[in-house]
């Protein structure tokens, strides 16, 4: 018996390079003007000031890991307001599922980070090495001079995108120019130096080297979005039924014959995913319309109608086929689906506003101390101890005054603290052990539990807050 060894084919094929050819047209301006606002946001957002008064960061948007504190503008995030950001998390969630519903890949093709670097990394590649015919002859080159110092000028470029990328992530989380001059200077704390390496890093790797790979293989949501989309949702489709046969000479016998595609690969020139968009639906269309741009530019030439690859949905397509017409646009969004989306992600965010603007700017908790939960004094009185934490959620000191309100008497004093008087500072959280004590022969002290409300008045506005407590007797 003899045994013959074969070589097993390989599970991953080698990455082709994609060299996608400039374009111009409405989705390609649309894209150019998403790419330039969405950076500017990034880049300069950290160093915008916001007056907050002399005990807070001037920093407009600040995520203070030290003070566990969220800053956006006017808005100030306390740890235990957490559910905002979870609420907006789930707003941004909702808001992917809507658009993805209603307009598909849009996230994808227009505002997707991996989209937008990839898009600047190839304008650079562009002005540097030439357009698409170029590049693939410097691709096919030897290495001589001219290519290594084309790569060179070119692969700097990237990388200072890369660290200007880096370094604007971290911004978001100490104040800007603070942190720029103890990195420029060489004390910057460690993880500032290895966050601003990381992303430096995966920036110019992904945006440069992976590019789609990185939509393809890498990110989760292409597949997750096929469970948001319908026949009735708007993608980049070939209109096959008109184009198909194609063919590229015209004034041959039989061209009568033939569809309006002239088979000019200008499509699949102008794709940063390589792909032919006539080969129908793939998961590897991101829909960021450029083979609209390529193909209505080409239709305008051969004196044809515009719209051989458009945004249409499925439904409208099989209406095409068999000589309807489309239905009408405001039908394609104004689907159960897509009404239920916005519904949901409105409710959430006009929830997250009324808790906002509705929240005071102080707040106070008390807990009784359970071990032991009342101590019997020498005169017979009964007394319950209390953990207060007093949080002042404005940028300047407040004076409070603390009182009890209860049915029975009880008395209120505070640790270490003459009178009820008690002093917060600016954007600052405050804590006392509080004593409440019933006289000999209370009912609060004979009694099991009483309800009670502790009062917090502000010296200077007037303003008021109450919390409810109990108190605990010596009563079975």
């Amino acid at each position: 018996m003899t045994s013959t060894s074969e070589t097993p084919p390989p599970l991953f094929a080698a990455r082709e390079p994609i060299f996608p050819r400039r374009v111009s047209g409405k989705f390609r301006t649309l894209k150019w003007w998403i790419l330039g606002v969405t950076l500017a946001i990034y880049y300069i957002t950290p160093w915008i000031r916001w007056d907050r008064g002399p005990s807070l960061p001037d920093q407009a948007v600040l995520v203070d890991l030290a003070n566990r504190r969220f800053y956006f503008f006017f808005i100030e995030i306390w740890p235990q307001e957490f559910y905002f950001v979870a609420g907006l998390l789930i707003m941004a969630g909702l808001g992917l599922f809507l658009f993805t519903s209603a307009l598909g890949r849009v996230w994808c093709g227009y505002t997707c980070p991996q989209t937008v670097w990839t898009d600047l990394f190839i304008l650079v590649e562009r002005w540097i090495e030439g357009d698409r015919n170029a590049r693939v002859r410097l691709w096919n080159a030897p290495w001589d001079a001219k290519k290594i110092r084309l790569r060179a000028i070119k692969w700097s470029v990237w990388l200072l995108i890369a660290v200007a990328t880096g370094g604007a992530w971290v911004f978001y989380f100490a104040d800007a120019p603070t942190l720029l001059g103890e990195i420029l200077t060489g004390r910057a704390p460690a993880v500032a130096y290895l966050s601003v390496a990381t992303l430096t890093a995966t920036t110019f790797t992904f945006g440069g080297f992976m590019r789609e790979q990185v939509c393809i293989y890498m990110c989760p949501w292409p597949r997750i979005q096929g469970a948001m989309m319908d026949e009735q949702t708007l993608t980049v489709a070939y209109r096959d039924w008109r184009g198909e046969p194609r063919g590229k000479h015209r004034k041959t016998a039989g061209a009568e014959q033939l569809g309006d595609c002239i088979d000019c690969n200008a499509c699949v020139n102008v794709c940063p995913m390589g792909i032919d968009i006539r080969d129908g639906q793939q998961l590897a269309c991101i829909t960021c319309a450029l083979c609209i741009d390529a193909c209505d530019d080409v239709m305008e030439k051969v004196n044809k109608p515009r719209g051989l690859i458009d945004y249409i949905t499925l439904a409208d397509g099989e209406r095409e086929r068999a000589g309807g017409q489309d239905a009408p646009v405001w039908k394609r969004i104004l689907r159960p689906r897509v009404i239920l989306y916005f519904v949901l992600w409105s409710a959430i965010g006009l929830g997250l506003l009324a808790a906002l603007f509705l929240r005071t700017d102080v707040a106070f908790s008390i807990e009784p101390v359970r071990n032991p939960v009342n101590v019997v004094l020498s005169d017979g009185s009964v007394r319950n101890a209390y953990e207060l934490r007093l949080r002042n959620m404005t940028g300047f000191d407040r004076a409070f005054r603390l009182s009890v309100e209860s049915p029975d008497p009880v008395a209120l004093t505070l640790e270490g603290v003459d009178g009820l008087d008690v002093s917060v500072p600016a954007d600052a959280t405050y804590r006392q052990r509080v004593y409440l004590t019933a006289p000999p022969g209370s009912a609060a002290g004979a009694g099991a539990l009483t309800d009670l409300d502790l009062v917090l008045e502000d010296t200077n506005t007037g303003q008021v807050v109450r919390e409810g407590t109990v108190f605990h007797g010596t009563g079975e």
